[in-house]
């Protein structure tokens, strides 16, 4: 960051992936806090003339706000290195290993994380049969958590009816019944626990709708699955060497106890929306959502 009594904050935001709505509304929230924490912001909608625009705002640092492709998977990071300006959130390596599922879970097993069982297949293949036995899960390997995703309860009512936009290799993941739980990461502190009540899955809508789900923070889980949840989050940031602020999702079986808890992924760039979830939890520990958005401009560095 530059020395300026007001650095001048480049937010970043919209983009080509399938998560442009909701990435403008959480470039919009990021703006209007950074303005009032007293910032000369510029809002940049992110396309191919990216650079140019950068370039031609002589900006300080770079915020962060976009989410899916290209901007949550290495690709802007690399940019922004490039160019030598200061950003937000997670590097080139540890966007893009987060981004892809696969290679995600993998790092996980490494670092004695417990992960759901999965496999990737063509959606094609996923179309035409079960890939493994219901109830599981078809999902994009390498989207934002939200994007395209399938529930496929009973295998008596055939396959997965995937959309013709899914992309080629998907990833097949068993169903865990049960609760949907998060923590949210602030640089080496995780912050709590949230359980995710919805009425079916906590999917797009559920996530981004007003009323699609309610949040209770924190859980109303036992002591023992709340540790383990803080522990486990904050591994894996460090294990896919994430900086910032990250969210990590888990399922939890709960008449299996500890055994039933298993992390899903880590988003490197959680939304930053009135009904997201990492600014519930850093309200809940006293931090405002501009002392949060403060917070992750004065982090905000290259070579991350």
């Amino acid at each position: 960051m530059s020395g300026s009594d007001s650095p001048r904050i480049a937010v970043l935001k919209g983009g080509p992936s399938a998560e442009r709505e909701v990435s403008l509304v959480t470039g919009r929230e990021c703006a209007r806090a950074l303005r009032e924490e007293g910032f000369d912001v510029v809002e940049l909608d992110a396309g191919p003339d990216l650079a140019a625009l950068l370039r031609a705002q002589r900006v300080d640092v770079a915020f962060n706000a976009l989410h899916g492709r290209w901007g949550e998977d290495g690709c802007v990071q690399g940019l922004l290195e490039w160019l030598r300006i200061p950003y937000t959130h997670s590097g080139v390596l540890a966007s893009a290993l987060a981004m892809d599922k696969e290679r995600a879970k993998a790092t996980y097993r490494m670092a004695g994380l417990p992960v759901v069982p999965s496999l990737l297949t063509s959606a094609e293949v996923a179309r035409r049969e079960h890939p493994m036995p219901a109830p599981y899960v078809v999902k994009p390997h390498n989207e934002g958590s939200s994007v395209g995703v399938y529930i496929v309860q009973d295998c008596a009512n055939g396959p997965a009816q995937l959309s013709d936009d899914m992309p080629e290799i998907v990833m097949v993941e068993e169903f865990i019944p049960g609760r949907e739980l998060t923590v949210t990461v602030m640089g080496d502190r995780a912050l709590c626990v949230t359980d995710i009540i919805t009425d079916g899955w906590y999917d797009f809508d559920a996530k981004y709708r007003p009323g699609g789900s309610r949040h209770e923070v924190p859980a109303d889980i036992p002591d023992e699955i709340t540790e383990a949840c803080l522990d486990y989050a904050l591994r894996a940031h460090r294990a896919l060497g994430c900086r910032g602020l990250s969210r990590t999702d888990f399922r939890w079986d709960e008449s299996r106890g500890l055994d039933g808890l298993f992390l899903l992924e880590t988003n490197t760039q959680p939304g930053m929306t009135p009904t997201s979830l990492s600014p519930e939890q850093a309200a809940h520990c006293g931090i405002s959502f501009g002392a949060l958005c403060r917070w992750l401009v004065e982090d905000a560095s290259c070579n991350r």
